[in-house]
């Protein structure tokens, strides 16, 4: 198979050659990106959307068994879809609870749990041969972290209202001191948006890489020295999964937190029946 095509590079190129798909692919391309998109142009777009069929398939799958509390209580002997996904979402979900406490775990798992399917899926697409993954092109993961950024900046003003505007100026030191937290909101503004820059950047370099080198060693041995690699890819696909979702963990911690909306003295008080709160909700549970 030629370099950086794919499955659905044929399949793209089959469906580009009926007119009318072609002229709507290209309109599109000028209105969104300012420039005609081709079948390879498409083509992480095509792996994403397959994705997220699969997903959705496998959630029609497993769904059903996860929902029958009374089956569902007993593990099954072997590994299957079920016991992959109960391991999989419950990993993540007791990253987010100790971080954040229960209650908002289950009040933002959503985000986290949807990202956390959807990376890992569109990485490991990349470990079958004659794939491409989703995740190695700049416009996959520039969406996930535009979603990521969006979101977390709502949760915290949802949370705290202008607080959380406020927070990004620093402490209020009085009206001499005004330039100064003017400077620092700049600053902050800046760093916060630099976050979604960061986390698609580094997601897609680390992918794009990691299947490079596996294209490289395939190119030259085809057998036995490519394992190694794969091997390294599985764990780069994994490591990756569960930095992005970690980093967005952390930023809606931060972003929801109320501990600033407090004198000093008082934010320990409200994080202490935070705490109370949550562990009551844990034990109810």
């Amino acid at each position: 198979m030629p370099e950086h095509t794919s499955w659905f590079s044929y399949l793209l190129e089959w469906l580009v050659g009926h007119t009318a798909l072609e002229q709507n692919m290209h309109a599109f391309g000028n209105t969104v990106f300012g420039k005609p998109v081709g079948a390879h142009g498409a083509e992480p777009l095509t792996a994403s959307l397959f994705v997220v069929l699969l997903l959705i398939g496998l959630a029609f799958v497993v769904g059903p068994k996860l929902r029958d509390y009374k089956n569902s209580i007993i593990p099954d002997e072997k590994l299957t879809l079920r016991t992959f996904f109960e391991v999989f979402i419950g990993y993540f979900y007791d990253m987010m609870k100790s971080m954040m406490g229960p209650k908002r775990a289950k009040q933002y798992f959503p985000l986290i749990g949807t990202a956390a399917c959807f990376i890992m899926f569109a990485n490991f697409l990349g470990m079958i041969p004659g794939f491409l993954p989703p995740t190695a092109s700049w416009n996959i993961t520039w969406g996930c972290s535009i979603v990521v950024f969006v979101m977390f900046n709502y949760y915290g003003l949802r949370e705290n209202g202008f607080a959380y505007l406020k927070h990004l100026a620093g402490p209020w030191l009085g009206w001499p001191y005004i330039p100064i937290n003017i400077l620092v909101l700049f600053i902050e503004i800046f760093a916060t948006c630099l976050r979604a820059v960061t986390l698609s950047m580094r997601l897609m370099i680390n992918l794009a890489v990691d299947h490079l080198i596996l294209g490289v060693f395939i190119g030259l041995v085809m057998l036995v020295v490519p394992i190694p690699v794969m091997v390294l890819g599985t764990i780069v696909s994994a490591v990756q999964t569960l930095v992005f979702c970690l980093l967005t963990s952390i930023y809606i911690t931060l972003a929801t937190d109320h501990d600033h909306d407090h004198e000093p003295g008082h934010g320990d008080g409200h994080a202490q029946g935070e705490k109370h709160e949550d562990d009551g909700e844990e034990a109810h549970a």
